[in-house]
């Protein structure tokens, strides 16, 4: 598993999953690394300015920001794109997390796509996953929550009451502006009073689209205008994660990339 890039050429020779997770474990902690020691270096990297960047993990225990791979399709899954454009529009830790949780998924998704490359079976997947998860993820690395193990209910929780369009958790600390979901959605007014919620539902458009009331919205702490999460590309768990939102018309075709 030399480099980043994958394997060109003829089909690679058989390895083990301890192979596999060798790389797996080197990627992380050059992740890792970005994150949490490197953190003020790879902040300026990830200037919103620039093109879509992403988040490499190496084999050889570093990292780099890099533009993703021309190659279609690439010879490695790519990482999250253009994690730069959210980096001023969110609290640093909280960016820093969510570049964290698509950072798992990515170092997933590669020692997966090398066990189905190797031509793993059934234990051979099955022990890459259990080393895997003997480890503590990237994302409980560095939101320092791998040595709080009981609390790891908190977050199953908080997605369920998301999928229903309720409010993210983080916007009852004080410093988060208006709610980035609209009060039609609240569940004590789901659950009691259905007229009301109905009349908003009719009076609020989506500033993209124009058209009405949708699974999940978001608005815009600049214009105040709401927006339909999939016409902006926002799912409610990156809504969670984001302190002060811009929509594209307030940020510019560029950032709205993200």
């Amino acid at each position: 598993m030399d480099g980043g890039g994958g394997f060109m050429g003829p089909p690679p020779v058989p390895r083990s999953p301890e192979d596999v997770f060798r790389d797996y474990r080197a990627r992380r902690a050059g992740l890792i690394k970005a994150l949490t020691t490197d953190v003020e270096k790879f902040y300026v990297m990830c200037d919103p300015e620039k093109e879509n960047l992403c988040l490499y993990g190496l084999p050889n225990e570093t990292w780099e920001v890099n533009l993703p791979a021309e190659e279609v399709p690439p010879e490695l899954p790519e990482p999250a794109l253009g994690i730069n454009f959210a980096r001023d529009g969110m609290n640093e830790k909280d960016w820093l997390s969510l570049v964290a949780v698509h950072s798992d998924s990515w170092l997933l998704s590669v020692a997966y796509y090398f066990g189905a490359r190797f031509g793993f079976d059934k234990e051979s997947r099955k022990r890459l996953f259990t080393m895997i998860n003997n480890l503590p993820t990237v994302y409980e690395v560095v939101t320092g929550t791998a040595k709080k193990e009981p609390k790891d209910k908190t977050p199953k929780n908080s997605n369920k009451s998301n999928k229903s369009g309720s409010k993210p958790s983080r916007q009852s600390e004080p410093n988060s502006r208006a709610p980035k979901m609209p009060p039609p959605k609240d569940e004590d007014e789901s659950e009691g009073e259905e007229g009301e919620p109905q009349d908003d539902h009719d009076t609020a458009l989506c500033g993209a689209c124009g058209q009405s009331y949708d699974d999940f919205w978001i608005c815009c702490d600049l214009c105040e205008k709401w927006f339909h999460g999939k016409c902006v590309k926002i799912t409610p768990a990156k809504a969670e994660h984001i302190k002060q939102y811009k929509c594209p018309s307030c940020t510019g075709s560029k950032r709205a990339k993200v």
